[in-house]
């Protein structure tokens, strides 16, 4: 499936060949074979294929076939031994994938492993639902019986992310099989390579062909196909919401069904009374990780106005001990942006913020010192005096860039917090539980954090109000996008009057 094969300047490149679909690794029929870049040092590192549209059809068809098959009618215990075999076989990898996945898109290999132990645990929540799919019956009187089951609403796309390939594809993949859905997985054309390695651990499991197939490919080409497809019953998407409308647009001749997780500008308040020690850790950790690369960053930091100076001070501060350098050493804080145009997109924000009359106080620039000039390596930013009007603060970035707004009292921050389009998550920070209770109770996101920020579980429902999605992903309910009610009516009696005697 893959090999390391000679490059220029002696260095090696990773190349994969193949496709899986059907349980095969098959070569693209309209697709071709293109340079993956490693973004810490700006070169090539692998060779991956890029699936089209007949690549798709075929993907499609095969999930097709095996939705078809046995696999919806498999009783869940037996779903959950697989995907349970699965989870254990995705653990004893996570060393490989740490790296792989670092090579992708440019996160710490530090942070990816921890992340993926999680992610372990995920699939082994997953399983544990498989056979959690109930039904109810629905009491009318002696001559019926009604009663509802649920079944697996067919054919899934899942289309995944650059910035978390892994996570999003175990929260798609994940609920979708545990259903008894099967997948075609279409992962970004930047980030292709874990994917690949997940359908090498599907086939050793023992998952049956047909069941999970990966088609990277263009948005543009496989990604458009597959959500027009006929054949394709439901869409999971993560990413801009911008291509969610035209997914809508394109899915609508067939009435298709959709799960969103799209953008955030997630506000984090820090009231005067809170911890401040502790408020000011989370808030630089969650303004600045992944490299700003995650839809849950808490980037624009609303800070009461008696604390407003010394938390400016404090990021400031904190700024400057940020290391940032290269995934694979575990002594860093920070890696690269994970492509080229993802980090001239953060840098023209930083213009942006200038331009619009915020005070830069720290970074803004890209990092060119010896070691890490080719790489897409960029300084953990701060901006003071911001106001909410401000394209910093309205607009999501996907770079470190911290937005300090100052606010007055509880009303203030309220009507800041929830002047966005956007309401995937949110944090608080007070010493006052009336004051918990009653902020978070206001804010319009689908997760709100108080006294931490960035908490996730496989048992926690995740997902956005507003532009920020459709549904939930985890959680005991993570299975009902991947579900359809049937609702059954079986007489008791066995008759039915003739209306048309005489």
């Amino acid at each position: 499936m893959s090999k390391v094969i000679p490059a220029a300047g002696g260095t090696t490149l990773q190349r994969y060949d193949q496709l899986y679909i059907g349980g095969e690794w098959l070569t693209p029929i309209d697709g071709e074979l293109i340079e993956s870049i490693d973004p810490a040092t700006g070169r090539p590192w692998a060779i991956v294929p890029m699936g089209g549209t007949q690549d798709i059809d075929r993907a499609v068809a095969a999930a097709r076939q095996a939705f078809n098959g046995p696999w919806r009618r498999m009783p869940g215990h037996e779903r959950a031994t697989l995907l349970r075999r699965f989870a254990d076989l995705f653990l004893a990898a996570i060393p490989e994938l740490a790296v792989l996945e670092s090579r992708d898109n440019g996160g710490l290999v530090r942070e990816h492993r921890v992340s993926l132990a999680a992610q372990a645990q995920w699939y082994q929540w997953f399983a544990s639902l498989a056979d959690k799919a109930q039904g109810r019956t629905i009491p009318i009187d002696d001559s019926v019986h009604a009663f509802t089951s649920r079944m697996p609403v067919g054919v899934v796309g899942a289309v995944v992310p650059w910035n978390a390939p892994l996570l999003a594809t175990c929260l798609k993949i994940g609920a979708a099989l545990a259903a008894g859905c099967t997948v075609v997985v279409k992962p970004a054309e930047q980030t292709p390579v874990t994917a690949l390695e997940l359908a090498r651990l599907m086939h050793k499991a023992g998952i049956p062909p047909g069941v999970f197939n990966v088609v990277p490919g263009y948005g543009r080409t496989a990604g458009a196909h597959l959500v027009k497809h006929p054949d394709v019953n439901k869409i999971s998407f993560t990413g801009e919401g911008s291509t969610a409308k035209q997914m809508l647009r394109d899915g609508a001749d067939n009435l298709k069904r959709f799960t969103f997780e799209l953008g955030g500008k997630a506000p984090h308040i820090i009231f005067a009374d809170a911890d401040i020690d502790n408020a000011i850790n989370a808030a630089t950790a969650s303004a600045w990780r992944l490299c700003g690369q995650s839809c849950a960053l808490g980037s624009r930091v609303l800070v009461e106005r008696p604390i407003y100076e010394h938390v400016v001070d404090a990021f400031r501060a904190r700024a400057k001990c940020v290391r940032v350098g290269m995934p694979f050493d575990d002594t860093n804080h920070m890696g690269p942006q994970a492509h080229e145009a993802q980090l001239m997109k953060t840098l023209s924000y930083v213009e942006a913020g200038r331009q619009d009359g915020a005070e830069l106080v720290a970074g803004g620039h890209r990092i060119v010192t010896r070691g890490l000039e080719e790489g897409y390596f960029v300084e953990p930013t701060v901006f003071a005096g911001v106001n909410n009007t401000m394209r910093i603060a309205r607009e999501e970035i996907f770079g470190p860039i911290a937005s300090l707004i100052p606010f007055d009292g509880e009303d203030e921050a309220l009507a800041i917090a929830n002047d966005t389009p956007y309401g995937l998550t949110a944090g608080l920070w007070t010493r006052d539980v009336g004051r918990a209770h009653r902020v978070s109770s206001r804010i319009e996101a689908g997760m709100v954090w108080v006294n931490t920020y960035s908490f996730l579980r496989w048992s926690t429902p995740y997902g956005g109000f507003k532009a920020s999605g459709w549904g939930r992903e985890n959680g005991i309910d993570a299975l009902d996008p991947y579900l359809e009610d049937r609702t059954t009516v079986i007489s008791t009696t066995g008759q039915f009057p003739n209306l048309y005697a005489t």
